[in-house]
């Protein structure tokens, strides 16, 4: 994959992390000018206050919108986790008047970074299972935490500094979590003609605001200043705010799929339906015929919503020998192939209609906005559709 092209698809993901990171630098430049009395007995009381208060409140709100899914079963149970450790904090520093702990301000210990492991560990439970539904089980969530307690304990019995380890072991975590990003898109793509509203640009973002606060936790980790706790804080708040928004009100991609399980069911599966022998290539050209007619004839790429059991209208094959059929006959997934069909119809009403408005362009070919449509043209042809139209004015 070029940079061009990794931009194109990932642009919105890249400065949401510049702009967080500069946000994040721009925060303990801040803080660092918050006299600390002020800090102890007010803003830090408002800062844990109001992540106890966002996070009851999310997971109320996705367990009564969402009780069915079982991701975001995961991120209730997170939120709820979060909720109480939070009002605990608060009530140490209120009711007991209590001073802070030491983050921040001394080193951190072993057993306090075991501790933010544990925390670290609770924020990736969520995508951990939305990249691979039903993977998290105890078995899995115990060989996830070994190593944890494993270098704490040595770090305790040797005569050694391994906090560091304890400290990066989170991003060890998220690297193993990426791994599962590509099938995850391969399988959106082979299922779904427009990226934009699937998980898997939310997923990146979940995981650079998870890496952006968990290297602010390492600095934290080792720094005598509470300007780092006052940035880890507020980055923690929007996080689960901005966090439950998303997984609230964006689709879930394999809820979509269950919901259209219904024309699988109706379908035929052909048992051996390989592509390689004679009998079964001729199968499959009959079906490539069936399908180029079909598409032709009624443009279903036109609509934003086409998913690949649609097919199951003008195909007798279930979801897997659909996939296996796009990629065998055209060499491409189901959403490389639409948006194929979307881009030459694109080119065609450009070339039949010069002055008409990218707007209207992006609706009639399926695409969800005029960005989107812009963004997906200039990557397949080279040219912004702009470019394309004075390209064919000087034909």
């Amino acid at each position: 994959m070029s940079f061009r092209t990794f931009y194109s698809d990932y642009e919105t993901e890249i400065w949401f992390a510049i702009l967080l990171l500069a946000a994040v630098v721009a925060s303990d430049c801040f803080a660092g000018l918050i006299p600390a009395d002020l800090y102890e007995n007010g803003i830090s009381q408002i800062l844990n206050g109001c992540v106890a208060t966002v996070s009851l409140a999310g997971a109320w709100l996705v367990a009564r919108h969402h009780k069915d899914i079982r991701a975001r079963k995961v991120w209730a149970g997170v939120l709820l986790v979060w909720a109480v450790l939070a009002t605990l904090l608060l009530m140490r520093l209120i009711v007991y008047n209590s001073e802070r702990s030491d983050v921040g301000l001394i080193s951190l210990r072993g057993w306090e970074l075991v501790v933010g492991n544990i925390y670290a560990w609770l924020l990736l439970l969520y995508p951990a299972e939305v990249l691979r539904p039903g993977s998290l089980t105890l078995k899995r969530t115990v060989l996830h935490m070994l190593p944890v307690f494993i270098i704490a304990a040595l770090n305790y019995w040797l005569p050694i500094d391994l906090r560091w380890m304890l400290a990066i072991y989170p991003v060890m975590l998220v690297v193993f979590l990426t791994s599962h990003i590509r099938a995850y898109r391969r399988w959106c793509e082979e299922n779904y003609s427009k990226m934009d509203d699937i998980d898997v640009q939310w997923i990146w973002r979940y995981l650079t605001m998870f890496l952006i606060s968990g290297g602010q936790y390492i600095v934290l980790s080792f720094s005598t200043t509470q300007a780092h706790l006052f940035t880890q804080q507020w980055l923690l708040l929007l996080m689960l705010a901005y966090s439950t928004e998303q997984i609230v009100f964006r689709a879930d991609p394999w809820t979509m799929m269950r919901s259209t399980r219904h024309k699988e069911e109706q379908t035929v599966a052909k048992p051996e339906a390989s592509g390689e022998e004679d009998g079964d290539a001729g199968e499959w050209s009959s079906y490539k015929a069936a399908l180029e007619q079909w598409m032709e004839r009624e443009k279903p790429y036109c609509n934003p919503e086409f998913r690949l059991l649609d097919l199951c209208e003008v195909l007798p094959l279930n979801r897997t020998y659909l996939s296996q059929f796009i990629n065998t006959e055209y060499g491409c997934s189901f959403y490389q192939l639409v948006t194929n069909y979307r881009i030459e119809e694109a080119k065609r009403l450009m070339d039949e209609n010069p002055e008409m408005k990218l707007q209207d362009i992006s609706e009639q070919c399926g695409f969800s906005s005029p960005v989107v449509f812009s963004r997906i043209f200039s990557r397949e042809t080279g040219m912004t559709p702009r470019e394309w139209n004075t390209k064919l004015d000087n034909s």
